[in-house]
C-alpha cells in the first residue's frame, strides 16, 4: 500500500489567521502552468482587519487570489513570482495577488473550453461566500478587484467604502439572496461529450440549502442566466457529493453523477486523456478474497442462472430518479424467488444467489442474450469497458 511519508513535508508558504475561520478554499493548477491559492479574509463577521479590511489591503495575503511559480524548486527557492503578477511593481503590494477584495472563495475551477471552437479556456471561476445577504460567482481576472468588503454581491455592505471613486471594482457574473441559500459552493463548467445540451453551462450549488444550480451564458449580451437543476471526471463528465454528515440532500455520503435525462442531442464521440499516476511501489491489481462460510445448498430444483460479473451503477441511479432513456431499449425482468439461507459471509458471491435476498431481480438485455444481475455490486475484481452511445468510457488505470 503506499502511504505519505510527512518527513517529506515542505512548506512553500505559510500564512497567519487571525481567526479560525475563512481560512481559503481552493489550490489549483491553471492552463498557465500557476499555483492560484484562493485566501479568506482572515474570518469574523465583515473583514475588520484595518481600516479598509484585509480583502482591499494588497499588502496583505489574505482575502485574495495568489499566483505562484513552484516549478523546479527542489533546491532553489521554494517558490517564484510569475513575472506578469499584476503589482509586482506596485509599491507595498505583495507581489504574490493576482486579485482580490474576495471574502472566502470555496471552491473553483478551470473551464476546459468548448470541445469544438475552445471558447472559454481557462477561465476561473469561483463560488465567493457571503456576509448577510448575498452569495456570489466569480470569474477571476488579472490585477481585478472583486469588491468585498465594500460589496456583497451587488449591494454595497460599507457604504463608505462603497462610495469610494477609487474602488474599481469588477461585478459578480451571478449572485443569489439568502432566502435561497446561505452558502455557496462553486462547481464545474460542464464539458463532457455524453450530454451536448449541458455544454457550456455552469453547474454549482449551496452547501445550506442543498440546491442545486446552474448558469448559462447569454453570447449576445454577455450576461449569464440562472437555471435550477462538482466533481469532474477525466472526461469532463460531472458528479457531486453529500457528505457523510447529515444534510438537506442525504442523511449519508453519496456520489449522484449529473445526467440529462432527455438526451435530445446524440453525444459525442469521446477521447479520453487519463491523467498519468507515478507509482514507485509496483501496482497491486485488486482480487476480490472469498472468505469460507457456512451455506444451505440451493435446491437442485431451482434454475442455476448465472450472473454476470459487471455492474451497471449508472443504469441504477437512473432507474432510482425514475428517468427513462429513450434512446435505449427497455430490458425484459423475470423474477426468480429462491430460498433464504443462513450465511456468515461479507461481500457477494459469484456464481451464487445473495444469500441475503429472497427474492432476485434477473434481466436479460438483449433478445437471446444470457440473463444478467446488474443491481449487485462485488461479483468480480474485473473492471470492463462500457458503452454510452457513442461515448466509450475506460477505467483510469496508474502508469
Amino acid at each position: 500500500m503506499n502511504t505519505v511519508d510527512h518527513r517529506s513535508e515542505r512548506v512553500i508558504l505559510e500564512i497567519d489567521e487571525p481567526a479560525s475561520n475563512h481560512n481559503g478554499g481552493q489550490l489549483l493548477f491553471a492552463d498557465d502552468g500557476y499555483l492560484y491559492i484562493f485566501t479568506g479574509d482572515g474570518g469574523m463577521a465583515g473583514d475588520p482587519f484595518g481600516k479598509f479590511g484585509n480583502a482591499q489591503n494588497k499588502s496583505a495575503l489574505l482575502g485574495k487570489v495568489l499566483r505562484i511559480d513552484v516549478d523546479n524548486n527542489d533546491k532553489g527557492p521554494l517558490y517564484r513570482i510569475p513575472p506578469d503578477n499584476p503589482f509586482v511593481h506596485e509599491r507595498g503590494a505583495r507581489p504574490e495577488v493576482f486579485a482580490y477584495g474576495v471574502r472566502n472563495m470555496w471552491r473553483c475551477s478551470v473551464d476546459r473550453g468548448d470541445p469544438q471552437s475552445r471558447e472559454g479556456k481557462g477561465r476561473i471561476f469561483c463560488g465567493d461566500v457571503g456576509q448577510n445577504k448575498y452569495e456570489e460567482v466569480d470569474i477571476i481576472e488579472k490585477g481585478r478587484n472583486y469588491g468585498w468588503r465594500a460589496k456583497e454581491g451587488f449591494s454595497c455592505y460599507d457604504k463608505k467604502l462603497c462610495r469610494n471613486s477609487s474602488l474599481d471594482d469588477v461585478l459578480p457574473i451571478y449572485a443569489y439572496p439568502h432566502k435561497q441559500g446561505k452558502s455557496v459552493t462553486g462547481g464545474y463548467v460542464y464539458r463532457g461529450c455524453e450530454y451536448p445540451n449541458l455544454n457550456g453551462m455552469y453547474i454549482f450549488g449551496d452547501f445550506m440549502s442543498g440546491r442545486l444550480m446552474s448558469l448559462r451564458e447569454d453570447r449576445v449580451s454577455g450576461q449569464w442566466r440562472y437555471t435550477e437543476i462538482c466533481m469532474e471526471d477525466e472526461a469532463g463528465e460531472l458528479y457531486f457529493m453529500s457528505t457523510g454528515i447529515p444534510s438537506a440532500t442525504s442523511p449519508t455520503g453519496v456520489i449522484y453523477k449529473v445526467v440529462d435525462p432527455s438526451r435530445r442531442a446524440p453525444p459525442r464521440q469521446c477521447h479520453y486523456e487519463p491523467l498519468p499516476v507515478k507509482l514507485k511501489s509496483s501496482v497491486i491489481h485488486f482480487v476480490p478474497q472469498e472468505k469460507p462460510m457456512g451455506i444451505d445448498p440451493v435446491s437442485k430444483n431451482q434454475d442455476d442462472v448465472q450472473p454476470t460479473d459487471s455492474y451497471d451503477w449508472l443504469q441504477e441511479l437512473i432507474d432510482q430518479l425514475g428517468e427513462i432513456d429513450s434512446t435505449t431499449p427497455q430490458p425484459t425482468t423475470t423474477t426468480t424467488t429462491t430460498k433464504q439461507p443462513k450465511t456468515t459471509r461479507g461481500s457477494p458471491n459469484a456464481g451464487r444467489a445473495d444469500p441475503e435476498l429472497k427474492a432476485t431481480l434477473w434481466t436479460a438485455r438483449e433478445a437471446g442474450g444470457r440473463a444478467g444481475r446488474p443491481h449487485r455490486p462485488g461479483t468480480s475484481g474485473n473492471l470492463r469497458e462500457r458503452r454510452v452511445g457513442d461515448c466509450l468510457r475506460r477505467p483510469v488505470e496508474p502508469r
